[in-house]
């Protein structure tokens, strides 16, 4: 860098000088934009919309005072410094921003505002979980709980009344599309392909496991859980057995078909049971 001294003892910077000048210029301006930007951890999606719930952390550069961090009310609204209640559910996080700003650009009370938020919980995106669960509700989701089975372990896991396969109610892109998951099958086989991420306004719903009832002479008579591939052997031993005044000889099935109409089966042991059946043990004539 060249340097000339003045008549007055003062160094004066050349060209060269002018460059460095500016290329510090340009240092500074990339430091500010960062601090301004996002944290990647607590930012929301560029298309996510805020809601009630959300909580957010606001900062206007060089004015401290102004640094809000607030929780959107019900009304989604939050009370920010110099400008009182202000709306932001519904906006992006962008959005958000640009309001807040021009806002503040407007009443006059900051000349050339530069406005960031973060979203530090996002509770607004939430999922329904309906049916045979423990804790049936409406649960927040984040980015350590968007699988189908952690958002079923908020909800308790699925009640012993409830069907291994559930049903998930999915909107994507305006389209609403029904999946049925065989969650006992993400386990057993280790394919999480089927463990799908939850979004948004999505449902999953836990029917009630199918059943089986059995009466007559057994132990232990009324309606059971139908596990897979379960036989009439399988269903005595989980009604207790049979009663010394019963046989095993005979065995029927009261069996609905898909019309509604009933029909009466002979069974043997090996047969499989379905779902609905009524299996009835008879008297022994001996």
């Amino acid at each position: 860098m060249s340097t000339n001294r003045s008549t007055n003892g003062n160094i004066n910077f050349g060209i060269r000088g002018s460059a460095v000048v500016r290329w510090l210029c340009s240092i500074w301006a990339i430091a500010v934009l960062a601090a301004l930007a996002p944290a990647a951890a607590g930012a929301a999606p560029a298309d996510e919309m805020l809601g009630p719930g959300d909580n957010v952390h606001i900062t206007v550069f060089g004015n401290p005072d102004l640094n809000t961090d607030a929780r959107i009310s019900a009304q989604g609204t939050i009370a920010f410094p110099l400008l009182g209640e202000i709306k932001i559910a519904g906006l992006t996080a962008g959005a958000a921003m640009t309001a807040i700003a021009d806002r503040l650009r407007d009443g006059k009370f900051v000349l050339n505002p530069q406005v960031s938020l973060n979203v530090t919980q996002m509770k607004s995106r939430q999922v329904s979980v309906l049916g045979q669960v423990t804790r049936p509700g409406r649960y927040a989701l984040d980015d350590t709980s968007s699988r189908l089975t952690d958002v079923l372990a908020l909800a308790g896991g699925i009640s012993p009344t409830g069907d291994e396969t559930v049903t998930v109610m999915v909107s994507r892109n305006g389209k609403t599309e029904k999946l049925d998951i065989d969650v006992a099958k993400i386990y057993a086989n280790g394919d999480q392909t089927r463990n799908i991420t939850v979004e948004n306004g999505d449902t999953i719903f836990v029917q009630r496991a199918p059943v089986f009832y059995i009466y007559g002479e057994v132990q232990k008579a009324g309606a059971y859980r139908l596990e897979p591939r379960m036989n009439v052997m399988q269903a005595l031993s989980v009604g207790g057995g049979v009663t010394p005044r019963g046989t095993e000889r005979g065995i029927r099935i009261n069996r609905q078909s898909a019309d509604g109409a009933m029909s009466r089966l002979d069974a043997q042991l090996s047969d499989r049971v379905q779902a609905n059946d009524i299996i009835y043990v008879r008297e022994s004539l001996f």
